[in-house]
């Protein structure tokens, strides 16, 4: 599995977005399971589809959904502590909502790979010690 933020999401389905050529390479390099993501980053994603192309584009991203490409992680009671411990830990960033989300779901899965166009968040240490390999 490989955790996904929103903006390869976005970028996947969205032609005009400055990362799209970027993400649909990166995707060719990834191992052939869904993409895993967040409620914060799929409501993120679905908003900033709107606002590129309304409706057709959500719709794309609910297909991925349909279709099984992309699986939505839900935190379980302990995530929700662990999101708000890091939004604080990391509020000089800042790190908001949808990527302490990622964080606390990479702790929680034991998956280091992430699909960001972010690159603060290699910044971010786990609670291991370890971070995050940031693709692409």
């Amino acid at each position: 599995m490989t955790l996904c933020d929103n903006g390869p999401l976005v970028a996947i389905i969205d032609t005009d977005d400055p990362y799209h050529a970027d993400c649909i390479a990166a995707m060719s390099t990834l191992p052939p399971r869904p993409l895993i993501t967040t409620w914060p980053c799929l409501t993120e994603a679905m908003y900033l589809l709107f606002n590129a192309d309304g409706i057709r584009a959500q719709n794309r991203l609910w297909q991925h959904l349909v279709d099984g490409r992309v699986e939505l992680y839900v935190p379980v009671n302990g995530d929700w502590h662990r999101i708000h411990e890091l939004m604080n830990q990391y509020a000089d960033m800042p790190l908001d909502m949808a990527d302490a989300s990622l964080i606390s779901a990479a702790e929680r899965l034991d998956e280091r790979q992430l699909f960001t166009i972010d690159r603060v968040l290699a910044a971010v240490q786990l609670a291991d010690g370890q971070f995050l390999q940031i693709v692409p």
